[in-house]
This record gives structure tokens, C-alpha cells and sequence, in this order.
């Protein structure tokens, strides 16, 4: 649906970063990150969904990462990281699975918690037009609800990537 090279050189992770990817599902964007942030660096895979992150941890076994661990948790529940603990958080075609008006902010909340001073979340999500692929017209997020959300939290918007029919739309945690 979009090029996942182009959405990681402009996410631009370094060597040694810790990323939580958010909802990873299958891990597509874990296994990317960690080939970015490198054997100094950390990725968390944080699914609801045993299933997809046993799929994860057996890809891992296979590949030879060593870099990725996987969280059974929910993302809209509290995180298991230490305040200041992550460089990056990545929510992928996730956030349109929960109501954004009531939880949103308590989500966002949660990713300011951890992130560190100057850390970023990026969201990628299907646009908000009718499409024969992804969720429901309805279901559907536009980047102007997110920032509604994200924006009184203390996050400034630094990034904005118009990918077809998805849109990825990065934000940096403020003092």
C-alpha cells in the first residue's frame, strides 16, 4: 500500500534508538526498525494479539534478530515503560481500531509518558476517503483528528508524508 523504505528514511531512526512499535501486528515495521536502530538499539513490538507476535518471536528465531522483544499488551491500557524510556513510537493502522474522541487523549498521554525529551510518534493511517482497501469510510482517521488529539498533549507536528492512499504524520514531544 505505501513504501515502507521511503516511511523509515524519513523517519530517519538512528543506531542504538529505542522504538515501540504500537499495534505491530505481523511486525513488518518492527523488523524495518530494527534493522535501522541496530544491535544497540531496541525494538518493542507491542500487540493484543498473541498470535501475531508468536508469529514475531518465530520470525525472530528464524532471522536471527535479537534486537526485537514483544509485549502482550493493549495500547490503550497503561505502557510498560519507564517515564522518558523511548525514542520513538510508531502506531500503524491501529488507531482507527479504537474510538479516537474518547481514548485518544489517554493514549497520547501515555506516549508523552514514555517518550523521551524530544522523542517522536509517527501514526500512519489510511486516508479518510472511500477506498476499496483498509477500514470502513467511517473507521477512518484524517491527520486534522489527530492533531485535534495529539497537539493540546504538548506534541508539535514535524512531519507530514502524503503516501497514496495512506498518510504517515509525525509528532515531537515539547517540554
Amino acid at each position: 500500500m505505501h513504501d515502507s523504505d521511503l516511511v523509515f528514511e524519513r523517519l530517519a531512526l538512528k543506531e542504538g534508538n529505542v522504538f515501540l512499535d504500537m499495534g505491530c501486528g505481523p511486525g513488518e515495521y518492527a523488523f524495518h526498525a530494527a534493522r535501522c536502530v541496530g544491535s544497540t538499539g531496541i525494538v518493542f513490538a507491542l500487540d493484543s494479539n498473541i498470535h501475531m507476535l508468536n508469529e514475531i518471536d518465530e520470525e525472530c528465531a528464524v532471522s536471527g534478530f535479537t534486537n526485537i522483544k514483544i509485549i502482550n499488551s493493549d495500547l490503550t491500557e497503561t505502557l510498560p515503560f519507564e517515564d522518558n524510556s523511548v525514542d520513538f513510537c510508531f502506531i500503524s493502522m491501529s488507531l482507527h481500531c479504537i474510538n479516537l474522541k474518547e481514548r485518544g487523549a489517554d493514549v497520547f498521554k501515555e506516549v508523552r509518558r514514555i517518550l523521551k525529551p524530544s522523542g517522536q510518534v509517527a501514526v500512519l493511517e489510511c486516508k479518510k476517503v472511500e477506498a476499496d482497501f483498509g477500514p470502513s469510510l467511517r473507521s477512518r482517521i484524517s491527520p486534522e483528528e489527530i492533531k485535534t488529539v495529539v497537539a493540546p498533549l504538548g506534541f508539535r507536528e514535524d512531519l507530514y508524508i502524503d503516501l497514496e492512499g495512506n498518510y504517515l504524520i509525525r509528532f515531537t514531544k515539547q517540554k
